[in-house]
């Protein structure tokens, strides 16, 4: 009844921690454990999930490596396990008692095993396959119950719901993800002025998405809308421009010759061709030219009306294929650049049609100059030609005086009717402009007619002024000038648009700050000015801590107050003629020109602390922040605006080990330490594989009887370059890269092989100690990895002493307890090493299954000096005794220590006052072969 009450409560657990969005691989983790060791208590449980390909392969299970690969490299071969193959057809769980009478299961895993009994179960839920689960004993029939297997398969349906929950959440997240991509596309291409930008930003997107970047463009016509033409191609195509249009002048593309080009421009819809020779409707020839084999083919589509399409093609062996999902992304990223290029067509539209307008109104104004003449006997019918012309018209005399208007001038000049302005000075409406008919009297000998002028202003009745293009031409009688007409048009949309475009590319849209474009632009002037006049400057960027917590518990909208909240309180922590812009996401820089001291920019520096220490109010919720700064001066850290921004952003990231409004000036060796530090782990991947590293062992002495009882393997690393390399230098990012478990693996294979040797040459019996880190005995395999290797090497356990230390013991008392009563069920023995260090309570001293205590070294330092010291390591030496365990003092270096020691009746002694680590051959040589004494 106990242990129902538990799979329940388990079971409970699971539910819960489904529900608190446990990450999938722990809720799966905490399932195998469950199943393997409260129902079953099977050696191997094994997870597998479905992947693209339609495979399965191995995602947690115990124990993680198998035959030397790791779980993850194990996929399931469905043509030999038929057992896989039947439960993934049918969806039903499958228990093979004995699999000597049942051909079904992989025989190269039943034989590999020595499985003779074998359990498989899917995963489902809902008739939906979510993944197979195995299990099985090493050499032994697990004799399941129908209770049993019933109670798994309850585990595994909350397996299911833990892989759906995952599987919605990761659909969910990379909705966001393509949400914010297309943010940051609309984003950039606002911020793009000319085509060619545009264009760029959005071959790069694309070609991402796509992981494809032979792209090009094709563009309608923008006047006669009835020709496209090749316009563009990605500068990251395996195509030249040049080579590209060379090709294209030899076979035109047009609807007529081009099936593929006719359906995308009549449907508005992408078409895909894996294969482009397997398809009739892609124009063969123009393929062959250009070496293409798959075609993906958008339409580039604004306000309903085609702008153009935009080939993305394959020049690769193989066909092209693409997801739904990614052609639907690729499509609103098209649509994106659609909106902005008509934006830009249109203007590039006005132009010519601007252009082609002057040339008329040139044309018109000469006719208009026979009727100007006759204005005095004008007719309706001329009249109402006259009123009804879209731009403004009004005509002057020689003494500039207004002698008419048409309705649409009057109206944009702000008169009620034409008439209003009949008599009166054109200096109304040029305002001082010098606009003398004497000042054309040289262009109308030389036959120039007109004269055409643009960004000028005319004043409207009240005063108030709006940009115009105008054109002035004369009037002529015969050979005299008797007048001019002047014809203009309102061009105010158009400047606004010019304006919104010019502060779309120099200025964040969010917090109105300068953008890295325009900040760029200012530090350049800066440094000309200070290398000039030989003054310094400064650069600070900045980032906020824990920024991206705030968006992920809040949400953008918050994260987007906050940072004009962060944007305003800098703007005013600085002096007149600094910069403050924002470089991306949560990071921003501050230009500081023509600084004096450091002290000026600490001035600066502290204002900016001062102004994180209030919280922010981001609507109803009151959120504290902080900031790291990092500094970069002129002269003294770079002298080019990339390297005094990678510098301060290098410093930067120095403050962001100290969390909290921290801040460092950059100082050489900050960068390089980094990349010291990334080499180093780059070689350390491949230390192993080319036997670089090496075990030096330390013996273990019996002072009592001056004989050598043990050695402790010392891991060393001669590298090729570097020589012999400490282990304090690389233990850490072995810890931090999870290389130390296949190393530990390695050191503890090694040492039990070399003691193995020694005892097989006949030489004195002695224990091998070795050291187990964190991260190793956090892997669920760690006491059957022991097993076997003890097993493979023929090595009795008692031989084999395993150091842990004080603070990897408490850090998982549970976990850490099973294995320690496994490891010592086997005969292993258990020291706990640097004892006294760590921080934890004496009390589980008498709970855990330890043999040995080691004393630090660090007590040992100056005891014959240091009262404390010694009443801490006679009192560790008091303890282990009152306990019946062994203890042994590490970093005996002088004759003081041994005699201390000996005093107190502790006589295991390890230090260089004996010996320093040495090779294998040389400790055979000095205590087995002579049997040196002390």
């Amino acid at each position: 009844m106990f242990k129902e009450q538990m799979r329940y409560s388990r079971l409970a657990n699971l539910t819960k921690w489904i529900n608190t969005n446990l990450e999938l691989r722990e809720v799966l983790v905490h399932v195998t454990t469950a199943i393997s060791e409260e129902i079953v208590q099977c050696d191997s449980v094994g997870i597998y999930l479905p992947q693209e390909d339609g495979t399965f392969r191995g995602f947690v299970g115990k124990p993680e490596i198998i035959n030397g690969l790791t779980l993850d490299m194990h996929v399931i071969d469905t043509e030999m396990d038929l057992l896989a193959k039947e439960v993934i057809e049918t969806k039903k769980t499958i228990y093979i008692p004995d699999t000597s009478k049942d051909n079904r299961p992989d025989p190269r895993a039943v034989e590999g095993f020595r499985i003779k009994s074998l359990l498989a179960l899917p995963i489902s839920l809902e008739q939906e396959l979510f993944g197979i689960v195995f299990l099985f004993d090493y050499g032994i029939a697990m004799n399941l119950t129908e209770s049993e297997i019933q109670t798994v398969e309850a585990y595994l349906n909350m397996a299911a719901v833990a892989i759906q929950n995952a599987n919605n959440l990761t659909h969910k997240e990379n909705l966001i993800a393509e949400k914010q991509l297309l943010l940051d596309v609309t984003r950039d291409l606002a911020m793009c002025s000319t085509m060619q930008e545009s264009l760029d930003k959005s071959f790069f997107y694309l070609g991402k998405i796509l992981n494809n970047y032979n792209i090009a463009i094709h563009l309608l016509d923008p006047i006669t809308k009835r020709e496209i033409r090749p316009s563009k191609l990605s500068k990251d195509s395996d195509w030249t421009e040049e080579d590209w249009m060379k090709t294209h002048s030899k076979i035109t593309i047009d609807e007529s010759n081009d099936a593929v080009l006719q359906e995308v421009i009549r449907t508005k819809k992408a078409v895909l061709i894996p294969d482009v020779f397997a398809d009739e409707r892609p124009n063969h020839d123009l393929c062959r030219n250009f070496g293409i084999n798959g075609l993906f083919m958008l339409p580039l589509v604004s306000m309903g009306e085609i702008l153009g399409v935009i080939p993305v093609v394959n020049l690769e062996e193989g066909d092209l294929v693409y997801s739904v999902a990614t052609m639907q992304l690729a499509q609103s990223i098209v649509d994106a650049t659609a909106a902005t290029l008509s934006n830009l067509l249109y203007l590039e539209k006005q132009e010519i049609i601007i252009k082609e307008r002057t040339s008329e109104i040139t044309v018109k104004n000469k006719e208009l100059e026979r009727v100007v003449t006759e204005l005095q006997q004008l007719s309706r019918e001329k009249e109402l030609i006259l009123n009804s012309a879209g731009e403004g018209i009004f005509g002057l005399d020689l003494d500039r005086k207004i002698t008419f208007c048409n309705p649409a001038g009057a109206s944009m000049l702000g008169y009620e009717t034409k008439g209003e302005l009949i008599g009166q000075s054109s200096s109304i409406i040029f305002n001082g402009m010098d606009m003398k008919s004497q000042d054309y009297a040289s262009a109308a000998r030389d036959d120039d007619w007109d004269n055409y002028y643009k960004d000028e202003k005319f004043y409207r009745k009240d005063n108030s002024s709006f940009p115009v293009e105008f054109v002035i031409s004369f009037i002529r009688e015969g050979e005299e000038t008797v007048g001019e007409v002047v014809t203009f048009k309102d061009i105010t949309q158009r400047k606004q648009m010019e304006a919104e475009i010019k502060y779309h590319a120099y200025f964040d849209s969010l917090t109105d700050l300068p953008n890295r474009v325009l900040l760029k632009d200012r530090l350049n002037q800066g440094l000309t000015q200070a290398q000039i006049n030989g003054e310094k400057l400064a650069v600070l960027y900045l980032d906020l801590d824990r920024f991206k917590f705030i968006n992920d518990s809040l949400g953008h909208s918050f994260g987007d107050l906050l940072l004009r909240d962060v944007a305003k309180r800098l703007s005013d922590c600085v002096p007149k003629g600094a910069t403050v812009s924002r470089q991306g996401g949560d990071e921003f820089t501050i230009y500081l020109p023509n600084i004096k001291s450091e002290t000026e920019v600490l001035k600066v520096v502290h204002l900016v602390v001062d102004s994180f220490s209030e919280p922010f109010q981001l609507l109803e919720n009151e959120i504290y922040i902080k900031a790291s700064i990092g500094i970069s001066l002129f002269p003294d850290n770079g002298d080019t605006t990339e390297t005094l921004i990678k510098n301060a952003d290098t410093a930067m990231y120095k403050s962001k080990e100290i969390t909290g409004n921290s801040y460092h000036f950059f100082s050489q060796g900050m960068d390089t330490r980094t990349f010291e530090t990334v080499k180093l782990e780059n070689a350390l991947y491949k230390a192993l594989d080319k036997d670089e590293l090496v075990i030096h062992y330390q013996p273990q002495i019996n002072y009592k009887t001056k004989q050598i009882v043990g050695v402790e393997a010392l891991l060393r690393w001669n590298h090729p370059k570097k020589g012999m390399i400490a282990p304090d230098q690389f233990i850490s990012i072995a810890e931090e890269t999870a290389l130390i478990v296949p190393i530990g693996e390695w050191v503890l294979k090694e040492s039990c092989r070399q003691l193995k040797e020694w005892q097989e040459k006949g030489y004195p019996s002695i224990s091998m100690s070795v050291n187990l880190s964190v991260r190793q005995f956090e892997q669920n395999n760690l006491f059957s990895m022991i097993k076997n290797i003890l097993e493979a090497v023929g090595l009795s356990p008692e031989c084999l002493h395993l150091e842990l230390t004080e603070n990897l013991i408490i850090k998982n008392t549970d976990l850490t307890l099973k294995t320690m009563k496994e490891l010592k069920g086997l005969g292993i023995k258990i020291a706990i090493d640097d004892f006294g260090t760590g921080y934890s309570s004496l009390g589980y001293l008498k709970n855990l299954p330890i043999d040995t205590l080691k004393i630090d070294k660090s007590f040992l330092q100056d005891i014959t000096e240091d009262d404390d010291n010694a009443a801490i390591t006679n009192t560790i030496i008091t303890l282990a005794q009152n306990l019946n365990l062994s203890v042994i003092a590490e970093g005996v270096e002088t004759r003081q220590h041994v005699e201390f020691l000996s005093d107190r009746n502790c006589y295991l002694m390890q230090g260089y006052y004996f010996s320093r680590p040495m090779k294998a051959e040389d400790i055979a040589e000095k205590y087995f072969m002579i049997n040196d004494r002390f």
